[in-house]
């Protein structure tokens, strides 16, 4: 008989967590299992990545609702005679308006946000929360299962969380996956009661996949004429990101008399804020937000340097598909990246900082015969990490 699953995350937008569940997905045994999905959004590009046996369970409505503007959601919640949707509607607004750590806005407002969602009547055998905060919140509130899962994809040390509000959801949890052993050491610092309960799996990458879309022909636009050296980086347009760093270590290229075109495949909230510094620092030709990209592994394939300039990650995916692509790649020492980077093996660790970037950046351009070493190097390394399904079986038969 089969055994039934459920996800619950965000969306399906572009970003590292969200990938690694559309990669994830790809790989279960659907002979074995039944999947279910729960998108509080049914959006994101990742949307129609999604397995036709997975069942994507529909949108609820209070919480259609819930997500319109403050105004029209209040008044919509009065003429329903749901006076106690319109008050929680006004608080969740509220506090994340005075809250000005995004992390700690989202903990504290949940108890608003969840009077807008209805628990699911199914009953589990697992069911899996794939991203911190809301996620797992709502598996642990909202979800009957024989076991429940909180998977953590960020270096919780580094994430602004409130961890005396986390103790009370993940004490309730059977096992708390996370990305690295770096993450997981960080989770263990900061709950050590609950140390027994951490396991890590590996984000899910393919090197065949990701080796055959990057196959496909597209067009980059180069007002240098092909006569630049094209840097590439994806990620969010999110102060982690570190993409304000990256802005002022190419500016320092361009003083020093390097040509580059460097480009960014992601979206964000910090996207405004971003372009008046490239327009600021006059890069508007050598800088450049791509936005997303359904496909950005041709993008990659077509750089000649990967640029990480995270001030803090979970584990990059980002770094892992640059890696299977053999990119000579700089990234900031960020604490988990040594889990990804030997050090002048397969790529650079610079400082967190412009000047480490430009510096990182300006040793690949001057040394053909260190970018060449980096490529080997790759090239023969085991990248795919498709075995890792195994280890969510096990969470089932633990």
């Amino acid at each position: 008989m089969k055994k039934n699953l459920l996800f619950v995350i965000p969306s399906l937008e572009v970003g590292g967590g969200e990938k690694s569940l559309v990669n994830l997905l790809a790989q279960i045994d659907y002979d074995l299992y039944n999947v279910d999905l729960f998108l509080f959004n049914h959006s994101g590009l990742f949307l129609k990545l999604v397995p036709q046996s997975v069942r994507i369970l529909g949108m609820q409505n209070n919480y259609h609702v819930f997500t319109q503007s403050l105004i029209k959601s209040i008044c919509s919640f009065i003429l329903k005679g749901k006076v106690n949707m319109a008050f929680n509607r006004l608080m969740f607004s509220t506090k994340n308006r005075i809250l000005k750590n995004k992390a700690i806005s989202e903990q504290y407002s949940w108890r608003n946000l969840s009077s807008s969602l209805n628990g699911l009547e199914k009953q589990y055998d697992l069911a899996i929360g794939y991203l911190e905060k809301s996620s797992i919140y709502f598996v642990v509130d909202k979800v009957i299962a024989k076991k429940k899962v909180g998977w953590i994809h960020t270096n919780y040390s580094s994430s602004g969380m409130d961890s005396n509000f986390d103790y009370s959801f993940f004490k309730k949890l059977d096992t708390i996956v996370t990305v690295s052993e770096e993450c997981r050491k960080s989770i263990e610092e900061n709950f050590k009661e609950l140390e027994k309960k951490i396991r890590v799996i590996k984000n899910i990458v393919s090197p065949n996949v990701i080796k055959t879309l990057s196959n496909e022909k597209i067009y980059i636009e180069d007002e240098t004429k092909n006569k630049s050296i094209n840097i590439i980086t994806v990620a969010r347009l999110s102060y982690e990101k570190g993409l304000d760093l990256a802005i002022s270590a190419c500016e320092k290229l361009i003083i020093n008399g390097y040509k580059v075109q460097w480009m960014v495949l992601g979206e964000g909230k910090e996207r405004s804020k971003l372009e008046e510094l490239i327009k600021a620092k006059g890069l508007t030709k050598n800088f450049k937000l791509m936005g997303n990209k359904e496909n950005p592994y041709p993008f990659i394939k077509n750089s000649d340097i990967y640029v990480q300039p995270s001030r803090y990650e979970g584990k990059s995916i980002a770094l892992d598909e640059a890696k299977i692509l053999n990119k000579p790649i700089v990234t900031t020492n960020f604490e988990t990246a040594v889990d990804q980077i030997l050090h002048e093996v397969n790529g650079l660790l610079v400082d967190i900082s412009e000047q480490g970037l430009f510096s990182g950046v300006e040793r690949l351009l001057n040394n053909k015969q260190l970018r060449d070493k980096f490529i080997f190097n790759l090239s023969k390394e085991k990248l795919g990490t498709e075995e890792e399904i195994s280890k969510l079986y096990e969470l089932l038969e633990d």
